[in-house]
């Protein structure tokens, strides 16, 4: 009888042990997943070592001039979320204060121009491209920017997450 629960004590384990191990390797990968974002204004491209073209959009294409260096990133926010919109999705972006403060000096300054989104996600970030070209039709004062992305659902949905985890980090700075 002992023979027999010896045996039976280690094929439990060897079964807790592979269930454990299996439980650590799943939802880890994902947990991991950041995202970045990059804000850039429409520049008007006078300047051509502060300025670059870039093609925005991938069923239509647009060229658009920015500046170089992004007006806002993804260390300016603080939430990300997906919301359904008719006939698709849109991303909104939370910022913090600072990002708050720059986006509205940006939008009341740029009226009639662009905003050029750039995201990255996935492994290592090596998902990414220009998502979205939204018109400044007013100052924004809410700290909030909404634009409808240039990707899937499930691209726009790693993209908030990873955000939403880039967030959580910066704040517990």
């Amino acid at each position: 009888m002992n023979f027999y629960m010896k045996r039976f004590n280690t094929i439990l384990r060897l079964f807790v042990i592979l269930a454990l191990a299996a439980g650590c390797v799943t939802g880890k990968k994902e947990d991991k997943q950041l995202a970045a974002l990059r804000l850039h204004v429409e520049s008007a491209g006078n300047a051509p070592d502060t300025a670059k073209e870039v093609s925005v959009l991938r069923a239509e294409p647009m060229l658009v001039t920015i500046a170089n260096d992004p007006v806002l990133t993804e260390a300016n926010i603080i939430a990300a979320k997906l919301l359904e919109s008719p006939g698709g999705f849109s991303v909104e972006v939370k910022f913090d204060e600072t990002g708050g403060l720059m986006l509205e000096q940006y939008s009341a300054a740029y009226q009639s121009k662009h905003f050029v989104i750039f995201g990255q996600w996935g492994d290592k970030l090596k998902e990414g491209r220009w998502l979205a070209v939204p018109f400044i039709s007013r100052r924004i004062t809410d700290a909030t920017l909404v634009f409808t992305p240039d990707a899937s659902r499930e691209e726009a949905q790693q993209l908030v997450d990873g955000l939403n985890r880039v967030a959580k980090k910066n704040a517990a700075k």
